[in-house]
């Protein structure tokens, strides 16, 4: 491990976010990543741009190999205070009327039951109309 195990905040980790001094939060380990911007294959912005917050999520999703993960040891400087890093909030969506799709279908049914002899009745006057008038 690094220099040590220290216990950081996120106000402290977050005053390390520019390209000569940069810190991630990662899985409730503080890194300081600076020396390693410039080799980074993704480049420094994607790094630069996870400071100030837990970016486990960014870290997570890229799907960092095991020797990558491996060389996040000789970056390492200390744990993250976790009280001090905001809880996620789900997502809830607003509340709304249920649609209910068996009822729309149940009204057109309904329509369809009512218009489609009324068609049927008036092809069938329109059809006698029109042969009386051919007579």
């Amino acid at each position: 491990m690094g220099r040590g195990s220290k216990v950081y905040t996120l106000a402290q980790v977050s005053q390390h976010n520019n390209a000569k001094d940069c810190w991630l939060i990662i899985d409730g380990k503080v890194y300081d990543v600076t020396k390693f911007l410039e080799d980074h294959p993704g480049g420094d912005e994607v790094l630069l741009s996870s400071t100030g917050k837990d970016a486990t999520d960014d870290f997570e999703d890229v799907g960092h190999s095991s020797s990558a993960r491996a060389m996040m040891d000789e970056y390492y400087v200390g744990d993250i205070d976790s009280s001090t890093i905001p809880s996620k909030t789900k997502y809830t969506p607003p509340k709304q009327p249920h649609y209910n799709q068996d009822k729309t279908s149940d009204f057109i049914v309904k329509l369809l039951q009512f218009l489609v002899p009324l068609i049927i009745l008036g092809v069938a006057v329109g059809v006698r109309f029109y042969t009386k008038q051919s007579a």
